[in-house]
């Protein structure tokens, strides 16, 4: 049966004094449980392990790594979990292969690393880039996906305004978030690294193409969808992708593109992700 829930309540009241806050800033430095690099598919990729538990995978979205994208979300998520995070090709301490990026590649990536980690199943959370590869993980490597949170996955050129593709095909550094670029060089001071990974990404937007709609409805794991009301991607566009998953529930957040977790860009003093994180465990318990 598939599901549509609203979220009203996230955002409460606060003082003037955080109202006024502009400048986005990451939470306390996170300090990994652990941490190292593992040889795949050609990569020496860094990942971190935080907590204990049942198994949940972080993929981060374009331009980020696990601190831009999931400062905020990994202590609330290892109160329970063991969480895994990585960083994708290219992006902040994992080394670049020398070829364009695809998601279908970085799906393979996270599933290679599963298996050195000894991980044989998970349940799977991914935001934005991070959330089309969680899907292409879950068509191409369906053993190792326990459940799939899909937070403003891309899954058809039409799932974003026209403007979008505009912006992408004259993409340039120089246009890349100010915290992002801050976020890659903390972990990663080469700034020829951070042109490369600004690179793969933008090119891999140009060139995106549709999913098949025969490979989204092979997707088994049961899933739930996430978007923001204000979201680049637009609401419609997974409204669609949940009729096409056969075992699917969808929420639509109050929010801007990744504010429901905390993202660096977006992040929003008042919000409180640990309502978000309350409807992610509600869904991965059941």
């Amino acid at each position: 049966m598939k599901h549509l829930i609203f979220l009203s309540i996230i955002l409460v009241a606060c003082n003037s004094s955080e109202t006024e806050q502009t400048t986005p800033s990451m939470a306390s430095d996170l300090t990994a449980f652990s941490s190292g690099y593992s040889e795949v598919n050609g990569l020496t990729m860094y990942y971190e392990v935080h907590g204990s538990g049942d198994p949940i995978v972080l993929i981060h979205g374009g331009g980020s790594t696990i601190e831009t994208n999931w400062s905020q979300l990994i202590p609330l998520l290892t109160a329970n979990r063991k969480v895994i995070a990585m960083e994708l090709q290219a992006h902040g301490r994992t080394t670049d292969r020398g070829m364009d990026s695809s998601f279908e590649e970085d799906a393979d990536d996270v599933a290679t690393l599963l298996g050195n980690l000894d991980i044989e199943k998970a349940d799977i959370l991914g935001f934005s880039n991070g959330a089309t590869t969680a899907l292409q993980l879950a068509i191409r490597h369906p053993n190792q996906v326990n459940k799939l949170i899909a937070i403003s996955p891309l899954t058809k050129r039409n799932g974003v305004p026209d403007f979008f593709w505009d912006f992408m095909k004259n993409d340039s550094l120089e246009n890349m978030p100010k915290p992002l670029q801050e976020g890659f060089l903390k972990v990663n001071p080469d700034t020829t690294k951070l042109q490369i990974m600004h690179g793969r990404d933008a090119k891999r937007m140009v060139n995106f193409e549709d999913i098949p709609d025969k490979l989204l409805q092979s997707i088994k794991a049961p899933t739930l969808l996430v978007v923001g009301d204000k979201d680049i991607i637009l609401p419609a566009h997974l409204l669609e992708l949940q009729q096409l998953i056969s075992n699917c529930e969808m929420a639509i957040i109050p929010g801007t593109h990744g504010e429901c977790i905390g993202e660096i860009t977006t992040l929003n003093p008042i919000y409180k992700q640990d309502y978000v994180v309350g409807l992610f465990e509600e869904f991965l318990e059941k």
